[in-house]
């Protein structure tokens, strides 16, 4: 567990941007909040790899909720923002990784 701008973030090799093992380019900044354990974890990986439990995902009708955190300025995203965001955070500019819209089905429905 790493505390990124006053957050636990959980995983593996967690760096002070959010960025860990299995995600690691200068554009994986983000980690985000598992609905099952309320806990920030970089990716799905790391929730798989350290949460006793399996992962959840977030329901369509919570899409207002603060569930997705910017590892470079710290700003905590709705979800909706963050899918609308186009790989931007609206608050510091610093670019998402675009590729991560892959594995959306891994961290919400619909």
């Amino acid at each position: 567990m790493r505390t990124i701008h006053g957050i636990d973030v959980h995983g593996v090799d967690v760096d002070a941007e959010t960025r860990c093992a299995h995600y690691d380019t200068e554009r994986d900044v983000i980690a985000i909040r598992f609905p099952c354990c309320d806990e920030y974890y970089p990716c799905f990986r790391c929730h798989d790899a350290v949460a006793e439990h399996p992962r959840e995902t977030w329901p369509e009708d919570e899409r207002d909720t603060e569930a997705v955190l910017c590892g470079v300025c710290g700003a905590e995203l709705t979800i909706a923002e963050y899918l609308d965001s186009g790989s931007q955070c609206p608050d510091c500019d610093a670019e998402f990784n675009p590729a991560c819209a892959n594995h959306y089905e891994l961290y919400f429905d619909g």
